[in-house]
């Protein structure tokens, strides 16, 4: 009997990830990607966040993770109050111990796939349509984009990595919406390489000088930033802007946004923010909206008699205060491998036995977190909670308030989330 096969429907660093994890338990992996080609470089997507235990997780998988230049510290979570009459921050709440790193989400995806080892086939230009699962495995159906052909591709076990407007779960929990947030993120990286000592810089690293070491979030009225330094020279920044939600085409929930919106926000940002801040935003090329979605928690993330999965996005689509998305990624496909390892890739009902696992480790973890995180992006935007008739108000938080809902190290399994039992959940 041969190795099992394991099919991966997305090619982000979500199906990579679950890629890594199931060669790594001694699987072949097929990928499915609809992109052409894999990302040259660091330009596509933004910034992240990246805890210990996605941090010990890749280098795992990638050589040199950690120990060069991908990433830089967050080692502070820093949580200020800015009034906008008189442009003035104050403290709310710092913890010297947040212990993250960023990295650009291109960088990662880029290592990932270059340290992919030689059980892992991904093809590229390859959409997903549709899967059939029976007793002895899974057939996924894709189009090669370039040509229009289907292909059919067979394997022992689906995993469904194809993003928070999954087809995959759709099909499964037809049911099961995304639900809007009730705002929408301004993001943009602003490079700075070769103008450090520009006035931009200058007065962003006056306003902001703990930037390559902290994370920082400005809590204006009903509103709030994030800003962080990335490797290589550049500055990852959101803003987040309560209104209602936007018509959206196809599966993206990212808009490019118009001449006249990006007038707007920048005009807005010079009446909320400090003027640094605002100039930082002014001087960014091409920033873009993302329309913040999560959905309740799934009720269950394995299907067809533990032929089919879903991981990252697709299993928990998430609002991103916590900083979830990515990590929730990396440890559902260290927990899919552990599972798959324990129970072999030769035998039979290995597929079966080691989603029951996965499911059981990962579920309790992602819905308590996804539902932190949900209630933490209503705090900072000032949107009632727990039936509250009023959000919460910056304008008058104390540091008490801020304690106990500001910080980010209050997501639950905040340190480490749990792995199946070693001996075994079936």
């Amino acid at each position: 009997m041969g190795k099992k096969v394991a099919v991966v429907v997305g090619g982000s660093v979500a199906g990579l990830a679950c890629a890594h994890a199931a060669a790594g338990a001694g699987w072949d992996v097929v990928v499915l990607e609809k992109a052409a080609a894999a990302a040259a470089g660091g330009g596509t997507g933004a910034g992240l966040g990246l805890d210990a235990q996605s941090m010990e997780t890749l280098a795992s998988w990638i050589p040199g993770w950690g120990l060069d230049t991908a990433t830089l510290p967050l080692a502070v979570d820093l949580n200020r109050a800015t009034d906008s009459e008189t442009k003035a921050a104050r403290t709310l709440v710092r913890d010297d111990g947040f212990g993250f790193r960023a990295a650009h989400w291109g960088d990662l995806h880029r290592r990932l796939h270059e340290a992919l080892p030689p059980a892992v086939a991904v093809l590229w230009g390859h959409q997903f349509l549709s899967f059939e699962a029976h007793g002895g495995g899974v057939v996924a159906t894709a189009r090669v984009v370039r040509t229009g052909e289907t292909v059919d591709v067979t394997g022992d076990l689906l995993v469904a990595a194809d993003g928070a407007a999954s087809s995959i779960r759709r099909r499964l929990l037809p049911d099961l919406k995304l639900r809007y947030a009730g705002y929408c993120a301004w993001r943009g990286v602003f490079d700075f390489a070769g103008k450090e000592s520009s006035d931009t810089m200058t007065g962003i690293r006056r306003a902001y000088p703990e930037l390559g070491n902290c994370l920082y979030f400005d809590l204006a009225h009903k509103t709030h930033t994030v800003l962080y330094e990335l490797p290589r020279s550049r500055l990852n920044w959101l803003w987040y802007t309560n209104g209602p939600e936007p018509e959206l085409t196809g599966s993206s929930v990212t808009i490019e946004a118009t001449d006249v919106m990006v007038a707007r926000m920048r005009e807005e940002a010079e009446r909320v923010w400090c003027p640094e801040l605002a100039r930082l935003v002014r001087d960014t090329a091409a920033p873009f909206v993302n329309v913040i979605y999560d959905a309740d928690p799934l009720p269950r993330l394995s299907w067809a008699s533990g032929r089919v999965a879903l991981a990252g996005d697709a299993a928990h689509p998430t609002t991103p205060h916590g900083l979830r998305s990515t990590n929730m990624s990396v440890a559902d496909a260290r927990e899919l491998g552990r599972c798959l390892a324990r129970w072999g890739a030769e035998e039979p009902a290995a597929p079966a036995r080691a989603l029951a696992e996965y499911e059981v480790a990962r579920l309790p973890v992602v819905a308590a977190q996804v539902m932190h995180a949900r209630r933490l992006g209503r705090v900072k935007q000032g949107l009632p909670v727990d039936g509250e008739a009023e959000g919460f108000d910056v304008r008058k938080a104390t540091e008490e308030d801020a304690v106990h809902l500001l910080r980010q190290r209050s997501m639950p399994f905040f340190g480490d989330a749990p792995a199946a039992a070693d001996d075994g959940c079936v």
